[in-house]
């Protein structure tokens, strides 16, 4: 599925998808929910760039990895990622369903423990 734009159509990548090509360190996942979102559960390894904040022309230049942006359901990274498009970057996608989804599909990720206020990984059933 690809969102339909004048110049090109923004990627959409499975969690799954997602989840291996950041543990081989091919892309860099960009989580563009509020703080407070990302603070209750996050992916690790994700970079926050909360939507409301986050500038098209301001992040860096891109190498040979993609940029994969992320949210809560799949809406808000969509904009994004068509924004950077817009903007002329080329190796950029989203992650289809958001955080939903990748819980959803039994992946990994890092909550905070109600009771003590730490961080703890919650493991999924996917491997």
């Amino acid at each position: 599925m690809s969102d339909q734009s004048q110049s090109s159509d923004v990627e959409s990548w499975t969690p799954q998808e997602v989840h291996n090509a950041l543990q081989a360190g091919e892309i860099v996942l960009i989580d563009v929910r509020t703080p407070q979102e990302y603070m209750f559960e996050h992916i690790e390894g994700a970079l926050l760039a909360p939507m409301s904040f986050l500038k098209a022309t301001s992040l860096p230049g891109q190498s040979e990895k993609r940029i994969v942006f992320h949210c809560g359901s799949g809406m808000r990274s969509g904009k994004v990622a068509q924004k950077c498009l817009d903007a002329g970057f080329d190796k950029i996608a989203h992650m289809e369903g958001g955080f939903g989804a990748w819980k959803q599909a039994g992946l990994p990720y890092m909550a905070t423990d109600p009771a003590t206020g730490a961080p703890k990984r919650v493991d999924g059933s996917a491997s």
